[in-house]
């Protein structure tokens, strides 16, 4: 069968499928160094995590939208609409206090986590026909989300989304997590069966798709559910989210567009184009990462600037927009148009 790659069997596999693999692997061979990494490089380790993969891959949405003229145009309601929305949000939210105004951008933030993997699958998907196989296959990259999210808010971690006990809300809930783990394994096996059965029936074999999916139940379970441990989940967690959106976004925006679509966007495609491509990315995500640390954490640097807590409650909403604004623009922004 025709493979359904974005780019080509290397780009996607290296970039696309590979990191949770290969995170895994490390993390399994390196893991009492990882943990001495942890605890003597927490500094390094934040400044590549979380600020050049996760706060970057936020910023390469631009390439999609507000570096577009034409996209702008065609949506201003939308790209004008939305910012100013997640700002009015999250005021309205931190009057309820912080732990809420956390927890809700935490619930989004892994809702746009899944949808990012069900969006990828469907991707892979595209020249499938079989309903049936579809049903079955978009159940099982939900339960494979889903369920190491359930177990995570009945089941204390040594890490959080953004904040400690952002999810406490949920322990109030009866304990669920037996039942769900027979159901997750219950999805499991029976997506197993049906891609086994399936490449024995045609003898053909959806090679993306398949490793999209069991990569996607690796990551998310040995991230959350298995290891208890902050900078494994980290790991597994932001470079199997992160890198694959850079990468998309630099594929469909930059690599396959026509020359005559590009405009501005050309020199990203030259010789140094994508080095020039993660240099803008990665200086925005250093800006945030600048103004958050020296306004709010205080954690890793500071440059002893004093702000009262009663003005978090207008500067730390306005400091999520960039954030916020990526999770919901996402949401429009990939859908194809309908046929007319």
């Amino acid at each position: 069968m025709k493979q359904p790659w974005i780019h080509s069997a290397k780009t996607d596999s290296w970039l696309i499928l590979a990191p949770p693999f290969v995170i895994l692997l490390i993390i399994f061979i390196f893991q009492r160094d990882i943990r001495e990494l942890e605890n003597q490089y927490s500094f390094y380790t934040w400044l590549f995590l979380i600020v050049f993969v996760d706060v970057a891959h936020v910023y390469s949405t631009l390439f999609k939208t507000y570096f577009v003229k034409a996209e702008i145009r065609k949506r201003k309601f939308l790209y004008y609409g939305i910012p100013l929305l997640s700002w009015v949000l999250g005021l309205v939210l931190y009057q309820f206090g912080s732990l809420v105004f956390w927890s809700a951008l935490a619930l989004v933030a892994v809702f746009h986590f899944i949808r990012q993997q069900y969006g990828f699958m469907r991707i892979y998907a595209r020249f499938e026909h079989d309903t049936l196989n579809k049903r079955i296959d978009e159940v099982a990259v939900y339960s494979a989300t889903v369920f190491p999210m359930l177990y995570w808010f009945k089941t204390p971690r040594a890490f959080n989304w953004f904040v400690e006990n952002e999810f406490s809300w949920f322990q109030s809930i009866p304990d669920y997590t037996k039942g769900i783990t027979v159901v997750y394994f219950i999805i499991l096996i029976i997506w197993l069966i049906k891609t086994v059965s399936e490449i024995f029936k045609t003898g053909q074999f959806n090679i993306p798709k398949i490793a999209l999916i069991t990569g996607t139940y690796l990551s998310w379970y040995f991230g959350i559910v298995y290891f208890n441990n902050d900078l494994l989940f980290t790991l597994l967690n932001v470079i199997s989210h992160g890198i694959p959106y850079i990468a998309l976004i630099y594929i469909r925006e930059i690599e396959q567009k026509e020359a005559r679509h590009l405009n501005r966007f050309s020199v990203f495609r030259s010789g140094f184009g994508i080095l020039l491509f993660i240099a803008v990315i990665l200086g925005f995500a250093l800006f945030e990462e600048l103004l958050w640390e020296v306004l709010v954490w205080n954690e890793h640097f500071s440059m002893n600037i004093k702000v009262s807590s009663e003005w978090f409650q207008f500067l730390v909403p306005f400091l999520v927009v960039p954030q916020l604004t990526h999770y919901l623009l996402d949401g429009f922004i990939w859908r194809k148009p309908s046929p007319k």
